[in-house]
């Protein structure tokens, strides 16, 4: 697991390889992440809009935008946890994500990036 933390925004990520939903034949590797953010700051901050940079070992590269995370924009009082788990695919087995949540503090509107700590998926076929 790996966690960063950004103004008191604690963010941390598992990951697994899903062998059962993987094709490596056909250059199809299935890969899930389990997010937990954990809200240390003293303010009630929601959850607006996510980043990511997904890198294959092949030289593929993607961005990703959008609202929210898995169709939530969730709003954390200081002290909660919000936890979500969603998944991407590669071709050749090993690369690495990271990325960044735009968070709003409620109280006044500030907006601030949080650091989605880099992590690696590697199938672990590859690591024998």
């Amino acid at each position: 697991m790996v966690t960063a933390v950004t103004q008191g925004v604690k963010v941390s990520v598992k990951t697994e390889y899903k062998s059962q939903y993987s094709r490596p034949l056909q250059q199809h590797h299935v890969f899930a992440y389990h997010v937990t953010i954990e809200n240390h700051s003293k303010y009630t901050i929601q959850l607006l809009r996510r980043h990511w940079d997904i890198y294959d070992t092949n030289g593929e590269y993607l961005q990703v935008d959008g609202e929210g995370v898995v169709g939530e924009q969730p709003v954390l009082a200081p002290g909660e946890v919000h936890r979500y788990a969603s998944g991407c695919h590669l071709k050749s087995g090993i690369g690495k994500m990271s990325g960044y949540y735009t968070m709003e503090r409620l109280m006044d509107g500030y907006q601030f990036p949080v650091a989605i700590p880099e992590f690696v998926l590697i199938a672990p076929y590859l690591l024998n």
